[in-house]
């Protein structure tokens, strides 16, 4: 068989994966913290016709390889940690992390290692414990849920992260409860799990260890809280459908490549007429 015709399969299978992550991406464009992906290809191993031969001085020229391709395959589907734009929203439930790191979330309090997330979207249950959309609890600085108490009426967010209440009779203090943001080294490592979350990762950091930092920390370089404000997706969709047009063309050329690979099978079958 010829190789060309295994090779234009490959191509397909490889443009088709890549419209399927820019799918992704533009269905993800108005998601809150999403973070886009891109696809990277390589070439497979190559058939080698003939060797290298060495020259030899005075007595004749080097020769080069002749190989011949044998086609493509994913490299990598990378995930881009660029920030998205800033919503205003005015809601101080609603939260933003201006710089590098992580929310964390436990769907129960007895999980021992915890859920990342960029998604800010945060509200108050009955129970008044600050939870997600899906109601995980979003852990302090300390590693425990945020419970506000009964007398606080109002409160608001600082850029350390710091839950400033507001009492009945109008006094305001900081509670003790402080937004945890976590760093980490490679957040292209991470897991996507779904629900905006994000699962740790051995290559995402040492030992796959979710270190638990205070908001605004210059050491760690964890960023600000913004309050009142939602980090939306990073998908550029000007950029995502000028590659579906590359991956669309790319798919029909090899598509091409197998059509005329079969064209030339047909022939050496009329040989034997």
């Amino acid at each position: 068989m010829l190789r060309s015709m295994y090779s234009g399969v490959s191509g397909m299978r490889a443009f088709q994966t890549k419209l399927d992550v820019i799918g992704n991406n533009i269905a993800n464009v108005n998601t809150v913290g999403f973070k886009a992906s891109r696809v990277m290809f390589k070439d497979i191993l190559s058939q080698t016709v003939s060797g290298v031969s060495a020259p030899e001085e005075g007595a004749r020229g080097g020769v080069n390889a002749k190989q011949v391709g044998l086609g493509v395959t994913l490299s990598a589907i990378d995930t881009i940690h660029t920030p998205g734009s800033a919503m205003t929203t005015n809601i101080a439930t609603d939260v933003r992390i201006d710089g590098d790191g992580f929310f964390a979330v436990k769907s129960t309090p007895d999980q021992e290692v915890p859920y990342l997330t960029r998604a800010g979207n945060f509200t108050l249950d009955a129970n008044r414990q600050l939870v997600n959309a899906d109601g995980q609890f979003v852990l302090s600085a300390d590693g425990e849920p945020i419970i506000l108490e009964e007398d606080v009426t109002a409160f608001s967010i600082a850029q350390d992260g710091r839950i400033i209440s507001v009492r009945a009779d109008g006094t305001s203090e900081p509670t003790d409860f402080q937004l945890a943001v976590v760093k980490v080294a490679n957040p292209s490592g991470l897991d996507k799990i779904g629900g905006n979350l994000y699962r740790m990762t051995p290559n995402a950091h040492p030992d796959g260890e979710v270190v638990l930092s205070a908001a605004g920390d210059i050491e760690v370089g964890t960023g600000a809280i913004i309050s009142g404000q939602l980090e939306m997706s990073n998908v550029d969709l000007t950029n995502e459908f000028t590659e579906m047009i590359t991956a669309q063309r790319g798919f029909q050329a090899n598509s091409r490549i197998i059509t005329t690979s079969d064209e030339v099978l047909q022939e050496v079958v009329n040989l034997k007429r």
